[in-house]
């Protein structure tokens, strides 16, 4: 479990990107479509293949072409995984937005003196620029991506430097996500973890046993201070 830092660092809130803060799923397999066309193959419906975004790009791409009836060898699959990344860095929030009480929720986290950061496997620059679109960037003090250090989730290190980067007390940090990843991630760190259910997930984030588990930002705040092991 985490120490606090004898110089009062303020307490954190770190949390997922897609699936946790925003609702990317249409950008992400719209670009998946794009490179199913262009392979002569049938568009995968958005409800196929939400729960395989938390996988990654690799992930989706094999999906769609397995739902297609053709495999892809890992030079091919590279290959792709390039052009994806290029397609989607152009496509980035044609149809994304933030989940409802996001904005809120930042706000209110920030008035009770909480820093506030993103540790996510996607692109440090995708990431990057996706938040500003969205209008959230200045909010988080670190938003770091699958390449920003040499480890990513669910490696623990991913997290953990990620608090370090923003600033804030490891020992008062708290996660927020909506995967197996997440979670998995959180528990290593020796972090507690709230779960969203409305993200990408292979199963209900209820059975990954997450300390809390919240249907709406409304509800954040109170959960943060529920786990915030330096709450007054």
């Amino acid at each position: 479990m985490p120490t606090s830092s004898p110089d009062a660092l303020p307490p954190i809130v770190v949390f997922d990107l897609d699936g946790t803060l925003a609702e990317t799923a249409g950008d992400l397999i719209g670009t998946l479509n794009v490179i199913l066309e262009r392979e002569g193959l049938p568009p995968v419906a958005v409800s196929q293949a939400r729960e395989l975004i938390g996988a990654g790009a690799r992930a989706l791409i094999q999906r769609g072409f397995s739902a297609g009836g053709r495999e892809l060898t890992p030079d091919r699959l590279d290959e792709l995984f390039r052009v994806f990344l290029a397609h989607y860095g152009q496509h980035l929030c044609d149809v994304s937005h933030l989940f409802p009480g996001v904005v809120p929720s930042l706000d209110r986290l920030e008035e009770a003196g909480y820093r506030l950061a993103v540790c996510t496997n996607k692109p440090e620059d995708h990431s990057v620029r996706l938040l500003e679109l969205l209008g959230v960037k200045a909010r988080f003090a670190a938003i770091c991506g699958r390449d920003t250090f040499p480890y990513f989730k669910p490696d623990p290190r991913h997290l953990t430097e990620t608090i370090a980067r923003a600033g804030g007390d490891p020992a008062r940090a708290v996660m927020v996500g909506d995967s197996r990843t997440d979670v998995a991630t959180a528990k290593a760190a020796g972090i507690p973890v709230v779960a969203v259910p409305f993200g990408y997930t292979d199963v209900p984030v209820e059975e990954l046993e997450p300390d809390v588990v919240i249907s709406h930002f409304d509800a954040l705040y109170e959960a943060v201070r529920q786990l915030d092991r330096g709450a007054a």
